[in-house]
């Protein structure tokens, strides 16, 4: 995330705001300006965009606010980019990666440091979750506790953004034994 700060460029602000919300890359590159409501903090991704077909309703957090104000309306898309511009950078920045992996991240951090039902967490993914029956009963969409996971997500990411502090060695987790 600090690294992304860094860099100019709207892939660098899609992969931010596509890490922020866990939405999937081509929610993030079909996202259009009039689905955004600044002042309900929310982005409505419609229906037929939606693996499920069904609309799903992404809380914004302050970070993903601000990163939209910073951005030009040229154009009705929010990220005018190509398909591959933020796989392209993440493999410039963090070789391996993908961005379906940081939804995962977002996954286990959900579950291993928040006491968040997990049907919260797949929700804010926009999974459809349990068994036919289960899902015709649960009609929320639990938006307001998402609201909540998502700005914990949001701080967390800012934790990331953190300076190394001088002198630190940071190794990447596959080479620590």
């Amino acid at each position: 995330m600090g690294e992304l700060h860094q860099r100019e460029g709207v892939a660098a602000r899609a992969l931010e705001f596509c890490i922020l919300t866990t939405a999937s890359t081509s929610e993030v590159l079909q996202a259009k300006w009039d689905e955004i409501d600044l002042d309900a903090k929310m982005w409505t991704v419609p229906a037929e965009r939606m693996k499920a077909h069904k609309e799903h309703r992404a809380p914004l957090s302050d970070r993903a606010l601000k990163l939209l104000a910073a951005l030009p309306r040229t154009d009705k898309r929010v990220f005018p980019i190509g398909e591959r511009a933020m796989l392209t950078l993440l493999q410039e920045t963090r070789p391996g990666m993908t961005v379906h992996g940081l939804r995962s991240s977002f996954r286990d951090r959900a579950s291993e440091r928040t006491s968040y039902a997990e049907v919260v967490a797949e929700q804010a993914l926009a999974h459809a979750v349990g068994s036919k029956v289960e899902r015709a009963y649960h009609r929320t969409d639990l938006f307001e506790k998402r609201r909540r996971l998502m700005a914990a997500w949001a701080a967390w990411a800012a934790w990331c953004s953190r300076p190394v502090p001088a002198g630190a060695t940071v190794l990447p987790i596959a080479r620590v034994t």
